[in-house]
């Protein structure tokens, strides 16, 4: 087998069998050939002869061990082992009661243990702040039971082996459904969710003609306001934009394209959107690696149809084969599994083909590709999924489903899905998905924060091919990721073309090229170049309803603090040294300890400097504030963003923190500091004489919580201060301060 280093460390750290003591007991042939046995044994249950379970098993192996098809990760990792369960993709109902929800929290949790992962609809919760009749309370909403799966999935290890994955989705319609959008706004926050909005064509079309569109209470149907559609659309895309969520699932669209509408409606997804699924249904996947369906000719290389229908069929039957050796978490889970039979093939590597191909990702060549590609399999996957159901019988719910007076046969009710195939392409040593090439050559964080440097093959071998491969070029490449500094001719780095080069309508009209030929939906990153605006992302949003998607997530790179891909750089980053001469003005903040100056000044490139004085020099508060300054204004001749200082410090608390008589807060020095900052990036450049005061540049005792008005921390005992009768007061030890 030809593994990259990259490839062995990920098997090893989260595929390959290990003993109780952690010790790696198998390698990673012996591991294809324990799937490949597991899922041929399912044949048994169709009176399959031996010779033949053989055949196949030695068929699975190969195509394993070749690359040329992976299963999702619960297989690789659970088939023929003692946990069995080999699905990665689950919905779970939650309905509008304490025991539904944590009934469901429970299963969540038998999921995730057992390596899968969970999509939720929450739009059947009552609102926050809805009745709750059994108590004479309140309801604390949907997003507040979010937060308890998500700590309960924190701490459950999928298998052993990797936290658990959620998908929460609420319905635009639902009342609380502002505070769901904002719900991952700070970094951190619900880390175990990926969280998406279900919208309607009504919803869209609204949007569209600036019009209102109603709020309804789930628990009792009533509207409880009209709100303007642009206004919560704008909302989505202004936090996607930020943080990279929420994400749209075009909920309509789902429904139309669902195989089994007579059993019931869809309502959510998968954790990574692919898969949209009925309530306890679950779907296992598998990728057919691109970059291996590939001979060469006189002419170059040719996508070799014949081995890629062959692959196709195979993988048809091997998935199948899975849904019968799975051990299933919950009998539920297996009941309607079994009566629908859903499979997930899709494909990997595909941005190599192009590459080996000659073709750029952003062209109409590739899209023609896409679609030849992807309508190929699917139709072959068809055919054989027709063939097992005149074998073996037609999925039960077969009469009940969409297929029944369109064929005699079908053993699948579903049969192709475009997953994200995170860690798989890394086994596979191929792109991910159908996305494009992140970067020639990058940085990948995943395991829990294990990097790996990875260089595109497709890129290297094309490189040495048309011979200018060398140890500069990749120097080259592994600055900045792409080809633009390589000596090379423009029509080859054309085809060398990067995620963050290509526009985002090519990304969309790729995704729309393939979901025209995939039963269930395309996981696919609509990535965006750091400096792209919160329009480019409603253009995004509008294009995949427009195009027929099934969903959309987005990502401005550098939007979060951790990103899974980023460009390697080599370089060090350098501060430009202090001018001789600046300009800029000093600010007086008022604070717990007394007057704080700030001052700010600037050079011909920016902002370049804060120093901060308090009192006497010397004491404990000054070298503190002195050691603040320094790293502002250091960061700031190194190029950080003033916006991302100004996060980091504001909100700081200290236990003396001042409230003036207008009710205006300055919790510590850094939360002055970053008050100051944000007043001088508003109103510093003005040419008239600004009065700086304590009211205009701190936020009043109203912007925080009506329950308590925490302020600070108790210096005594380190329970919360709250400000009460002009005073900042603990109530836990009685410490009072007057301000």
């Amino acid at each position: 087998m030809k593994l990259t280093s990259t490839a062995i460390s990920v098997l090893e750290k989260r595929y390959l069998a290990k003993d109780e003591n952690g010790k790696i007991t198998e390698t990673p042939d012996q591991m294809f050939r324990r799937v490949a046995r597991a899922i041929a044994g399912a044949e048994l249950n169709y009176g399959t002869p031996g010779e033949r379970i053989k055949n196949l098993e030695e068929e699975f192996y190969r195509m394993m061990s070749e690359l040329e098809f992976l299963p999702n990760s619960p297989t690789l990792m659970n088939a023929g082992r003692e946990l069995g369960q080999l699905a990665a993709c689950f919905v779970l109902p939650v309905e509008d009661s304490i025991s539904s929800i944590f009934e469901t929290l429970k299963h969540a949790a038998l999921i995730h243990k057992s390596g899968g992962g969970t999509g939720f609809s929450f739009s059947r919760l009552r609102p926050s702040q809805d009745v709750v009749k059994t108590t004479s309370g309140i309801s604390s909403g949907p997003v507040s039971f979010m937060e308890v799966y998500n700590a309960a999935t924190e701490a459950i290890k999928q298998g052993g082996t990797r936290r658990g994955a959620n998908m929460g989705v609420l319905h635009v319609s639902h009342p609380d459904i502002t505070h769901f959008i904002d719900a991952k706004l700070q970094e951190g926050k619900l880390s175990n969710f990926n969280i998406s909005v279900a919208v309607t064509d009504e919803f869209m079309e609204a949007v569209k003609k600036d019009g209102e569109y109603a709020l309804i209470n789930p628990r009792n149907g009533a509207i409880t306001s009209k709100v303007k559609a642009r206004e919560i659309f704008r909302k989505i895309a202004e936090n996607a934009w930020k943080s990279g969520e929420p994400g749209i699932i075009f909920i309509d669209e789902i429904n139309r394209h669902n195989p089994t509408p007579e059993i019931g409606k869809i309502e959510a997804t998968n954790p990574c959107g692919e898969q949209p699924l009925l309530p306890y249904e679950s779907c296992n996947l598998g990728s057919i690696n691109l970059a291996k369906m590939l001979k060469k000719t006189t002419k170059g290389w040719e996508i070799d149809w014949e081995k890629l229908r062959i692959c196709v069929i195979n993988a048809v039957r091997f998935l199948d084969d899975v849904i019968d050796a799975n051990r299933y978490p919950l009998p539920e889970i297996e009941r309607i599994t079994k009566a629908n039979r859903k499979i997930g093939l899709g494909v990997m590597g595909f941005a190599d083909l192009l590459i080996y191909l000659k073709i750029p990702y952003d062209s109409e060549e590739a899209l023609k590709t896409g679609s030849q590609i992807m309508n190929f399999i699917t139709e072959t996957a068809r055919r054989a999924s027709e063939e097992l159901g005149r074998e073996r019988g037609n999925f039960p719910n077969f009469e009940k489903s969409i297929w029944a007076g369109k064929t005699r046969f079908m053993r699948n009710a579903a049969v192709t899905t475009i997953a994200p195939t995170g860690t798989l392409s890394m086994i596979a040593g191929c792109s991910s998905g159908i996305e494009p090439i992140f970067a020639l050559a990058y940085t990948k964080t995943v395991l829990e924060g294990t990097e790996f440097h990875e260089v595109s093959k497709a890129f290297e071998d094309v490189m040495r091919e048309e011979g200018y491969w060398s140890e500069d070029c990749l120097r080259h490449v592994s600055a900045d990721g792409t080809a633009r500094k390589l000596n090379i001719p423009d029509n080859l780095k054309r085809i060398f073309v990067t995620a963050l080069e290509i526009a985002p309508e090519w990304h969309v009209r790729m995704q729309a090229e393939f979901q025209k030929f995939v039963d269930n939906a395309v996981s696919k990153t609509i990535n965006l170049p750091e400096n792209a605006s919160v329009e480019d992302v409603e253009k995004a949003f509008m294009l995949a309803y427009d195009l027929k998607c099934k969903g959309i997530t987005v990502y401005r790179n550098r939007s979060r603090e951790v990103q899974v891909l980023s460009v390697r750089k080599e370089r060090k980053i350098v501060p430009r040294p202090r001018p001789v001469a600046t300009t800029g003005k000093t600010i007086r903040v008022e604070t717990g300890c007394g007057y704080l100056y700030v001052t700010i000044n600037e050079d011909e490139q920016g902002l370049c400097e804060v120093f901060a004085t308090m009192g006497k020099s010397g004491g404990c508060a000054m070298s503190q504030i002195e050691g603040i300054s320094r790293l502002i204004s250091i960061g700031l001749r190194a190029g950080l963003e003033i916006d991302s200082i100004i996060k980091q410090l504001k909100g700081i608390r200290c236990p003396s923190p001042r409230i003036g008589k207008d009710g205006a807060v300055v919790l510590s020095c850094a939360d002055g500091i970053a008050h100051a900052l944000e007043e001088y990036i508003k109103h510093g450049k003005e040419p008239k004489k600004l009065e700086f005061t304590l009211a205009k540049i701190a936020p009043r005792l109203d912007d925080y919580s009506e329950s308590g008005n925490v302020v600070g921390i108790c210096p005594d005992c380190g329970n919360s201060l709250i400000y009460a009768e002009g005073c900042v007061q603990c109530k836990n030890c009685g410490y009072s301060k007057c301000q």
